[in-house]
């Protein structure tokens, strides 16, 4: 099983070798492929061969790269992610109404709850209180937009009073660093069970690329709202994006054992897969945290 995220931050030259990706630099290591999860190519003058994309895509790793100011903008993503991939995409079209809008709830009620968990925490109990009193309320589709509600309680109970989401500033810019991480691993693990991330279940932006891993990855945002606010973020420079993706390293509970969260993204996305084809909202498996 895949684990390791490997990020590459100075120049060098990836090839591969008898099952290895090797990284030539002023030193020369090998990482066994079978181990990579997740490589982030940080400094644009890193070279790849074609050899090594061709096995990169063949794993299903996911690859990111990098501007000159280390901040992602494009991924490698295979054509096709499963052998049967063309009967998992007329499933994916076929999938009815009245299911996606329970699942669709189901995955907001969660993401709620976990932000009840995040300021029971921080000990904030009035706002707590009232986003937990949402949880009654929400309809097919969140119809009553509860979610929207939420957060606006949640980020000013959780960032402070003056705190936007459209402020110009390092937390916000770390809270977008962080879920476009989560939102790449949901990426992967769409495409490698052989789903179109394009068509969702709830968000339908037609310039979105990545409209199911919008929906799939909402649970999972908090964990990176907890990060970055351990933080507290005063600049957002490499130290802090590192810092960011080792979130996806970290370990929580999932379907009765502990698991790291990109190996829990991989269950929970195969549970809302199976959801929503056998017409069963109950195989949603939520995650937890792991109490220390």
């Amino acid at each position: 099983m895949s684990w390791r995220t490997v990020i590459i931050t100075t120049r060098c030259k990836l090839d591969l070798k008898m099952g290895f990706m090797v990284i030539r630099g002023e030193d020369t290591k090998r990482i066994f492929l079978d181990e990579i999860s997740l490589l982030l190519i940080e400094n644009p003058a890193v070279s790849l061969t074609g050899c090594l994309l061709e096995a990169l895509v063949e794993k299903k790793i996911r690859v990111i790269f990098c501007d000159g100011k280390r901040s992602p903008v494009a991924e490698l993503a295979p054509y096709y992610g499963s052998h049967d991939s063309s009967r998992k995409i007329r499933a994916q079209l076929a999938w009815s109404d009245l299911v996606k809008g329970i699942v669709w709830a189901d995955i907001i009620s969660e993401k709620i709850r976990k932000q009840v968990d995040l300021l029971d925490e921080l000990r904030k109990e009035r706002e707590s209180a009232l986003i937990r009193s949402y949880l009654g309320k929400i309809e097919l589709y969140d119809a009553s937009n509860r979610e929207g509600h939420a957060a606006k309680v949640y980020f000013n109970a959780v960032f402070g009073m003056d705190f936007t989401r459209s402020e110009d500033c390092p937390t916000n810019s770390a809270l977008n660093y962080g879920y476009g991480i989560i939102l790449s691993a949901f990426n992967r693990e769409i495409t490698a069970c052989g789903y179109l991330t394009q068509i969702g279940i709830f968000h339908d932006n037609m310039f979105n690329h990545y409209n199911l891993s919008c929906d799939l990855m909402e649970p999972f945002r908090i964990l990176v709202d907890r990060r970055v606010r351990e933080m507290s973020v005063d600049e957002f420079g490499t130290k802090e994006k590192h810092e960011l993706w080792n979130i996806l390293n970290s370990t929580v509970s999932i379907s009765g054992t502990k698991q790291t969260v990109l190996n829990a993204i991989k269950i929970y996305s195969r549970s809302v897969f199976e959801a929503l084809n056998d017409s069963d909202p109950s195989k949603l498996k939520p995650y937890s945290l792991v109490k220390d």
